[in-house]
């Protein structure tokens, strides 16, 4: 039997300032689902102007809070002010990351480590630092978001620290999932193909679409609403029993 929600909960969603970005969409969808909803985001502005705007829309408590989360104190400091103004934190969307183009042999470790410490390094902080109230709670739902690019080993617009990092993603997903299932908190993943939003370095043209769709089923490039579609479902009370699990979402351009 799935562990009911509590009625007041709050879903952390991180990387949701951006107004196309995934987790804009989220943010959204978890309101519109009934979730207190706080938005962290290194752009602080952004994240409070997000804030409001899904507080005014959905009648739901909201936060947003200007956070780097490759900074393991600003994230203590960010997760401890969603506790003390809004519900006790069930969710948790891990959606914040940055893209990388540069070819393999042109990587620097500045590079490498710029992507790493975005991607896994602050998935890790934020992760490690929300998972308390969820265990406190006996109940939890978290939701990583890794890329196709991980699965094909590069071949989109970002290469090879892009998608090692994201395949990072996955397996901490994986055994995340193992320790956190005693405590009902389910933990899962989602790999995108290309979608339309502004890190493939800026808005897609209908030229970049057309390229990115050539190899696509479906023969599209994905939006920002699907994806928060599922991520929404997997930080639902009927997603209960899902845990460990990466889905893909890419108009099958990747057949598992």
């Amino acid at each position: 039997m799935t562990t009911p929600l509590p009625p007041e909960r709050t879903a952390i969603v991180t990387g949701a300032g951006s107004p196309r970005g995934i987790g804009r969409a989220t943010a959204d969808r978890l309101a519109r689902s009934g979730w207190a909803v706080a938005v962290l985001d290194v752009d602080a502005d952004a994240a409070k102007g997000t804030a409001a705007e899904i507080a005014e829309t959905h009648s739901v408590p909201t936060l947003g809070v200007g956070v780097d989360i490759t900074d393991e104190t600003a994230v203590d400091s960010a997760v401890g002010a969603v506790e003390q103004a809004l519900p006790p934190v069930i969710g948790l969307a891990n959606i914040a990351g940055v893209s990388s183009p540069v070819d393999f042999l042109e990587v620097t470790t500045a590079e490498w480590d710029r992507v790493f410490d975005v991607n896994m390094r602050g998935t890790f902080f934020v992760t490690r630092r929300a998972l308390p109230a969820m265990v406190a709670a006996k109940v939890g739902r978290v939701v990583n978001v890794s890329s196709i690019s991980a699965q094909r080993g590069g071949g989109t617009f970002s290469k090879t620290p892009y998608s090692a990092s994201k395949a990072a993603v996955i397996g901490f997903t994986r055994a995340v999932a193992r320790e956190m299932g005693p405590h009902n908190i389910t933990v899962n993943c989602v790999a995108p193909g290309p979608i339309d939003t502004d890190i493939m370095g800026g808005t897609l043209t209908d030229e970049r679409k057309a390229a990115l769709s050539a190899d696509i089923p479906l023969g599209r490039v994905g939006t920002a609403q699907e994806v928060a579609a599922l991520l929404t479902f997997l930080m639902s009370e009927d997603a209960g029993w899902i845990t460990a699990a990466t889905y893909d979402i890419n108009g099958g351009q990747q057949m598992s």
